[in-house]
């Protein structure tokens, strides 16, 4: 019999196929296992976790990286003629525009290597010891082959990105407005001047936007930082917004108020926003909190802007363009533990929270019913039906709970809100 670098040809063979056929199993569990991997990162990485929208694309690079390590595997594809996923190399450069350390991103894929190779060992229970051992050294050598290509060349798209980023003219203001937000500013007035926005006895808007998705590599900053300046303009604010991008597709901007001004809310800010798209077309979202005054405003407002936004980008294509803190509150602070927040919502609800068309509208006529106190007059002339139709739903919606909707309100109000703005995220498969 023939060897092959120690190990007999037929043993080789035997080796990839057994190889191959756990890239077969895996590649059949790809989604759920994509987001167990993506899931541990940002729980085990602080840094990884808390920006919605990075998140995703996190779950993108992890789906990327996967898919290619499975054909890798299902293929004997030679690690040297793959490339880097696209995903993984936006990732690199959306964190090195954010600030987030470059430790977190090599120890990502270090956690994302060990997460894979404990649940393909998991497919080698009972199989013969010595081969269990040679499927093991090779799937462990190839993983590592995978990470050190892929790392080097992340890395270095990090590094050259966050360069980049540093050199604009926006990052004294950033790293500025970062310091005002961790209570790391000591001196206001230099603040101020860094800036050229006043925080001291001034009302705040704080507002995040964030282009939609085109697909194309194009920096938005210009687009935003001209629709925050048309926003306040369309909103009558007495001075210049402050506008910080936070990557090439989205930003933070706080609009000043005048003192006495109604509190925006989204029929106001709604139209405002649609009111400011540019020639060229572009979509952009916007997320805002409650107004604030002096520099504790100025915080509290983003915060809550940043609270809204994660309701938004979790509700995707379902979203507003317009999403209000002060309409998704409760919501928004369901959103930090999403797995959780839907079990809640489907013990609570029960079959109510399947997603159906007729489910969704006993949903929500349920949730306009409670929110109006209970009034089947006032629910049918916010929902513009009449009076017996708001009753037949409200019985209807109540059969699938089984029980009075008012016997739990608080919750059965709270997860009926979830349902609104979360959608499918929270929802039961029909």
């Amino acid at each position: 019999m023939r060897e092959r670098s120690g190990v007999s040809v037929d043993r080789a063979d035997e080796v990839a196929e057994r190889i191959a056929a756990i890239a077969d199993v895996l590649s059949e569990e790809f989604t759920p296992l994509s987001q167990a991997l993506a899931d541990r990162m940002t729980t085990q990485i602080e840094q990884l976790g808390d920006d919605e929208r990075l998140i995703q694309l996190l779950g993108a690079s992890v789906a990327g990286n996967l898919e290619t390590v499975l054909h890798m595997l299902q293929h004997g594809i030679d690690v040297d003629r793959v490339d880097v996923p696209s995903a993984a190399v936006e990732y690199a450069r959306r964190l090195a525009q954010h600030g987030v350390a470059v430790d977190a991103l090599i120890r990502a894929y270090r956690l994302g290597q060990d997460s894979f190779l404990q649940r393909a060992f998991e497919e080698l229970a009972g199989a013969d010891p010595a081969l269990v051992a040679e499927v093991a050294q090779r799937l462990t050598a190839i993983s590592f082959g995978y990470i050190d290509r892929v790392s080097q060349q992340v890395l270095t798209v990090y590094e050259d990105e966050r360069e980049r980023w540093l050199q604009n003219r926006n990052a004294v203001r950033a790293a500025r407005i970062r310091e005002l937000l961790d209570e790391d500013v000591d001196d206001i007035p230099a603040a101020e001047q860094t800036l050229g926005y006043r925080l001291r006895h001034q009302r705040h808007l704080g507002v995040v936007l964030w282009a939609v998705e085109s697909g194309a590599r194009v920096s938005q900053v210009a687009t935003l930082e001209r629709f925050s300046r048309s926003l306040a303009e369309q909103l009558g604010c007495p001075a210049r917004p402050l506008f910080v991008p936070t990557d090439e597709a989205a930003g933070w901007a706080w609009l000043p108020l005048h003192r006495d001004q109604p509190e925006p809310t989204a029929d106001l800010l709604t139209p405002a926003a649609r009111a400011c798209g540019d020639d060229a077309g572009h979509d952009v979202n916007v997320a805002a909190g409650c107004s604030g005054h002096d520099v504790d405003g100025f915080r509290r407002s983003h915060h809550q802007a940043r609270q809204a936004q994660s309701v938004a980008v979790i509700a995707g294509g379902d979203a507003a363009s317009v999403t209000m803190f002060g309409d998704v509150g409760p919501v928004a602070l369901l959103c930090g533990d999403l797995p959780a927040t839907r079990a809640w919502v489907l013990d609570t609800l029960g079959p109510l929270a399947i997603d159906d068309p007729q489910r969704a509208r006993l949903r929500e006529t349920l949730r306009v019913f409670l929110s109006v106190g209970g009034s089947y007059t006032a629910a049918a002339a916010a929902l513009t039906l009449h009076k017996n139709s708001v009753q037949y739903r409200v019985r209807r919606a109540e059969q699938e709970l089984g029980r009075q909707a008012r016997d739990d309100g608080l919750a059965v109000e709270l997860a009926l809100k979830a349902c609104h703005w979360l959608g499918d995220a929270v929802l039961r498969q029909a």
